[in-house]
């Protein structure tokens, strides 16, 4: 993975919808502000910030507040996603986050990391999520 500047250049809207979401992320304890943008395949969008909590393990990252949001519209399918956060280098979704996209996107999802300062980093899930544990590896009624 390589840093790039502009290729491909992230839409102005993108950027524009993921700087108002990161101001309304809720991070007091690490002080890490995280919005992301999910994009469904009905090409809507959906946004999420980062929300902790004071029992650590109930905080959720902005990727899967974003993923929740377009599940709960009935929406199943991401084709794009775009993570900002305020530190001098893009971060990239964390493993939980890398799994939960999964669970509604191919390995070839493209993922955009950008920082406030401006270095982005573009990737896709299968080079951050090499070996997905997917619903190919259960049995059951839920099994295609």
């Amino acid at each position: 993975m390589q840093y790039a500047k502009a290729v491909p250049k992230t839409p102005k809207k993108i950027i524009e919808k993921l700087q108002q979401l990161l101001a309304h992320s809720y991070s007091p304890y690490s002080g890490f502000a995280v919005a992301a943008v999910v994009k469904s395949r009905s090409g809507r969008l959906y946004g999420g910030v980062n929300v902790e909590n004071a029992a650590y393990p109930l905080s959720r990252c902005a990727e899967q507040s974003a993923t929740l949001q377009m599940v709960s519209a009935g929406e199943r399918e991401i084709v794009e996603v775009w993570v900002m956060s305020r530190g001098k280098q893009p971060a990239t979704p964390c493993g939980g986050c890398r799994q939960v996209l999964s669970e509604f996107a191919q390995p070839n999802l493209p993922v955009h990391c950008l920082s406030a300062d401006g270095p982005e980093l573009h990737t896709t899930l299968g080079e951050l999520l090499p070996h997905a544990f997917t619903r190919q590896y259960l049995d059951g009624p839920g099994k295609k």
